[in-house]
């Protein structure tokens, strides 16, 4: 998709994920689509990463297959009606591949 995370990999939780928010996109905006369209909530960054980042966790059940491929489905979705910088299919993609294996 071409978001970047803000931790190094090597330093990474795979529970919680840091993404810094592309430039010139509204990350509220971004957040209540998320919510009012698909009932899926991000947290916004907090403190000096206000505004700047958002924080996805999928922990538990939540980490199934149905809802990794869910919350990206719809974080694509949204970033792409908001007409943001992203490579558009392509995390899905990588997704359905590695979640078939």
């Amino acid at each position: 998709m071409g978001l970047q995370f803000v931790v190094p990999e090597s330093e990474r939780l795979p529970q919680l994920n840091a993404i810094t928010v592309p430039e010139g996109v509204d990350e509220a905006a971004v957040r209540a689509l998320l919510l009012s369209d698909y009932h899926l909530e991000i947290g916004a960054g907090l403190g000096a990463m206000a505004g700047k980042v958002w924080r996805i966790g999928l922990m538990g059940y939540a980490s199934n297959p149905r809802n990794v491929r869910l919350c990206l489905n719809a974080l694509d979705d949204v970033l792409v009606r908001l007409q943001a910088p992203i490579k558009h299919g392509v995390a899905v993609g990588a997704a359905n591949k590695l979640l078939a294996a």
